[in-house]
């Protein structure tokens, strides 16, 4: 299942990519991923329902940036597999710069970025995750977005995957498609 990032969507780069490998491999009817609103309350609702459809067991979260935070939240609850690609980091003080008027990148929507979005999205922080075995990280260390360096120390007993070199939106995440089906058991 992926969780695309802040003003993402699911027709994002990295989502059609492992969309296109699963199709590839003859399993797209495997490949998920949710609408998520840009409320983070709404969007744990959504990833929650949509976890709850299926065994926890058959599920593995791949999340992106802002995705990568709803991941790791949601791994700990339900004990599911987490891919986490740039995941950002305490989102909500990365965010606080960018109160006010947002618009999708995808969809076209607008709304405005509060104050309640960053307490729901401290809500959903993981001072430390349990069983580090569960997650794969994979990050760009050229990101210009997010300090790939706290994501390695705060993941730092996960299996990791370290591009050097990239950006945020991550150009060269397809040399990583099959690692991230591989650790899902996917393939």
């Amino acid at each position: 299942m992926y969780l695309h990032g802040f003003n993402s969507s699911p027709a994002s780069f990295k989502a059609r990519l492992v969309k296109e490998r699963l199709a590839a491999l003859g399993r797209a009817h495997e490949f998920a991923a949710p609408h998520l609103p840009h409320r983070p309350a709404q969007a744990i609702e959504t990833i929650e329902r949509a976890i709850e459809a299926h065994a926890p067991d058959d599920v593995t979260l791949i999340g992106s940036s802002l995705g990568g935070h709803y991941a790791t939240w949601m791994a700990e609850r339900y004990g599911t597999r987490a891919v986490l690609i740039n995941p950002a980091i305490a989102p909500a003080a990365l965010l606080a710069a960018a109160l006010g008027p947002q618009k999708n990148l995808y969809t076209g929507e607008t709304y405005a970025l509060t104050a309640e979005h960053l307490d729901e999205l401290r809500a959903l922080d993981v001072a430390q995750i349990t069983r580090p075995e569960r997650y794969l990280l994979i990050v760009a260390m050229g990101d210009e977005v997010l300090d790939s360096r706290v994501a390695l120390d705060k993941y730092r007993h996960a299996v990791q995957i370290v591009h050097c070199g990239g950006d945020h939106g991550f150009a060269a995440f397809g040399r990583y498609v099959d690692a991230v089906i591989d650790f899902g058991g996917c393939k």
